[in-house]
């Protein structure tokens, strides 16, 4: 069973590139959270990385977005962004250190993060991007 699932009504941004990268970090999510079931570190260790580089990729791609039409909300949508990254990439040096394990509580903490983020502020700049053009 799938840790977190993407349909449009519940994290549709109505911004196409945005919609289809957050489709693709679900996937990513999905998997790292299976790898975390049969427990193999080095695949963990491999599917995280792989995660986390998508999404530093898609942060920087919204927040072009957002930079490129003079989004309002830019600034606060950053800062999320930045602390969440930070976060993360703690948790990631940790694990590859060896001084932490990735658990069903970090791929959860991920999955609740998305489905705050996502309705409450990422479906904020889908109206402000679709009135510059970007859908």
């Amino acid at each position: 069973m799938s840790l977190i699932t993407w349909t449009k009504e519940q994290f549709g941004t109505n911004v196409t590139v945005a919609d289809d990268q957050h489709k693709v970090l679900f996937g990513m999510l999905n998997d790292l959270d299976a790898a975390v079931g049969a427990g193999d570190r080095s695949v963990i260790g491999a599917k995280l990385d792989v995660l986390l580089k998508f999404v530093v990729d898609h942060f920087a791609e919204e927040e072009r977005l957002m930079q490129s039409t003079s989004y309002p909300d830019f600034t606060a949508h950053k800062a999320e962004h930045t602390k969440l990254l930070g976060t993360c990439g703690d948790v990631a040096a940790k694990f590859n250190r060896g001084e932490l394990q990735i658990t069903h509580d970090t791929t959860t903490f991920v999955k609740d993060w998305l489905v705050n983020h996502i309705p409450a502020v990422d479906m904020k700049y889908g109206p402000h991007l679709n009135s510059k053009g970007i859908n």
